[in-house]
C-alpha cells in the first residue's frame, strides 16, 4: 500500500489493489491503517487526489478531474 497525507495533514493508506474503474481511471480504496482495518474513502488514480464524493446510488466523482464511476445500482425511474 502506498501511504501518503491527505486532508487535514492525516496519514491514508491508498490500496493500489482494491480499486473501482471510473471513465478516467480507477478509485483506489484508502485506509486510516496499514491494517486494512478502517476504511476512509477513495483516491482518484487519474489526477491523484483525496477530492471526491460518493452518492447513494454508488457513483463516486472525483471533484478535480470529473473521472467518475458509474452506480452499483440504478433504478430506470431516476432516469
Amino acid at each position: 500500500m502506498d501511504e501518503r497525507t491527505g486532508p487535514d495533514d492525516r496519514t491514508l493508506y491508498i490500496d493500489h489493489e482494491d480499486g473501482e474503474t471510473g471513465t478516467k481511471g480507477p478509485f483506489y480504496v484508502v485506509y486510516v491503517d496499514a491494517d486494512r482495518e478502517s476504511r476512509w474513502g477513495y483516491f482518484c488514480g487519474n489526477c491523484e487526489t483525496f477530492n471526491n464524493a460518493m452518492d447513494p446510488m454508488g457513483r463516486i466523482r472525483c471533484n478535480d478531474c470529473s473521472n467518475l464511476r458509474k452506480a452499483e445500482e440504478w433504478d430506470a425511474a431516476h432516469e
